[in-house]
């Protein structure tokens, strides 16, 4: 598994006005150290990341491949530590050379104008003849699974009318599978790029989900999909809730926090957003108990399924507060709602719009900090845990392949060149390179071989 997340960014001026640099320049001044090191702005690490800046000057990190969802949230935390280092130095810069202002990076999904950045899933799964079919089932899950897993927004009318919402990214997308990213913004997108054996594997590429802020949703998000595609996996079928309009049930879904939209089945009736959670859930509780799975499932599996039922009757019973530490939108909604009665603000007061980003800004301006030591978001990977993810690699995996070539060639100042299957030694007298098709190898003597040649 894997998690790419785009980052919105701003330099906010230290006196309240006009952004001293505009996002180009901020982006520049933000990744000026990484193309210093190594003459682009995109850099795979030591710890088998990858790190960008995207189209559109958005900030981009892409974690390692993991096996586990422990390392997942320890790797994308560190991905958000590794940016907020990279600000508060851009910072320091800016105020030597006497600029007066503030980098911002935002784990959102929409900015001022309206525009949308997303959060993409990469799931490993079997390469088969049905991948179409057995995708196409999911998508009532994925449409749905918003109501536990959405970070919450603020959602603003023509007419200006301001309401709260499940999702950043409802909105947001246009097609329900599609081979496109960007045109269409498809939900599943079918592009047929593994980064592995294109004989075994396909890889599921999920750009439907919210940017969570809470460690919790999102180890919540990856575990539950995770359930679902290894019980699909395993010759397992979900219930039949087929949506005659994906676009529209995602859109609807978002707008009801009762999770009660009736969403239109395609062979007729109709289906609410928390049946659709609860029979999906079942199915896969199911299946795991007549595999015999359940036995064995670890402390912290067994933590994020029993969470995803209870985030579900949350939302049924309209009493959040026992989720509210551990759900997004939940989390977000609660202070939102001590703020308005404490200032005695509404949802389209401008404040409100300043609170919500302060929420999703990774750098130390930001609000998460505070709110993971005070109890108010539950946290998920040990700060252990994601200090060592920030230059170490997964050991089960191929990204410690990848990080420890990394990690020596740059120690020896070698010129090389990787990607997320090929590790490449520039040379002299020619390149040598390693291909690296199995994603689940972590010891390779290839790799061995070309990493000898660095020490001749």
């Amino acid at each position: 598994m894997g998690l790419e997340t785009e980052f919105g960014l701003m330099c906010a001026s230290d006196s309240g006005g006009e952004p001293p640099l505009d996002v180009e320049a901020a982006a520049a001044e933000l990744f000026r150290p990484i193309l210093a090191a190594g003459g682009s702005t995109n850099s795979f690490l030591s710890n088998g990341a990858r790190l960008y800046l995207d189209v559109g000057a958005h900030p981009e990190y892409a974690t390692a491949e993991c096996r586990s969802v422990a390392d997942l949230v320890a790797n994308d935390r560190a991905g958000e530590r590794l940016y907020a280092s990279m600000a508060a130095q851009a910072d320091s810069r800016l105020a030597s050379k006497g600029v007066g202002g503030r980098i911002h990076l935002f784990k959102n999904n929409l900015d001022a104008a309206g525009n949308s950045f997303g959060c993409h899933e990469n799931y490993l799964v079997r390469r088969r003849t049905d991948y179409r079919t057995r995708i196409a089932a999911t998508l009532p899950y994925f449409v749905t699974r918003q109501i536990v897993a959405g970070a919450g927004c603020i959602r603003r009318a023509k007419d200006g009318a301001a309401a709260y919402c499940f999702s950043q990214r409802a909105d947001q997308m246009w097609d329900a599978i599609s081979s496109a990213s960007t045109r269409s913004r498809p939900m599943i997108n079918t592009r047929d790029e593994p980064h592995g054996d294109p004989e075994l594997y396909r890889r599921m590429h999920v750009i439907v989900g919210d940017s969570n802020m809470c460690e919790a949703t999102t180890a919540l998000k990856v575990a539950a999909t995770q359930a679902v595609l290894a019980m699909l996996e395993d010759g397992g079928i979900l219930p039949r809730m087929e949506l005659a309009d994906p676009v529209l049930a995602i859109r609807e879904t978002s707008v009801d926090l009762t999770g009660r939209a009736r969403l239109e089945l395609a062979d007729g009736g109709w289906i609410t957003p928390i049946e659709v959670q609860e029979r999906t859930r079942e199915a896969v509780l199911r299946h795991f108990d007549a595999k015999g799975y359940t036995a064995d499932l670890d402390a912290s599996t067994s933590y994020l399924l029993d969470l995803w039922g209870r985030a579900v009757e949350s939302v049924k019973s309209g009493d959040t507060s026992a989720v509210a530490t551990e759900i997004d939108w939940a989390a977000k909604l609660s202070l939102f709602s001590r703020y308005m009665e404490r200032a005695g603000a509404t949802l389209d007061d401008p404040r409100l719009a300043r609170l919500d980003l302060a929420y999703h800004d990774i750098t130390a301006a930001g609000l998460r900090p505070s709110m993971e030591e005070t109890g108010m978001l539950r946290t998920f990977a040990s700060p252990e845990a994601v200090q060592e993810a920030m230059t170490t690699p997964p050991s089960d995996t191929r990204a410690k392949l990848r990080g420890d070539f990394v990690e020596k060639a740059r120690r020896r100042r070698l010129d090389y060149a990787v990607d997320w299957t090929n590790l490449r030694l520039l040379e002299a007298e020619g390149t040598r390179s390693v291909v690296l098709k199995d994603p689940f190898a972590s010891v390779d003597e290839r790799v061995d071989r070309l990493m000898e040649e660095t020490d001749r």
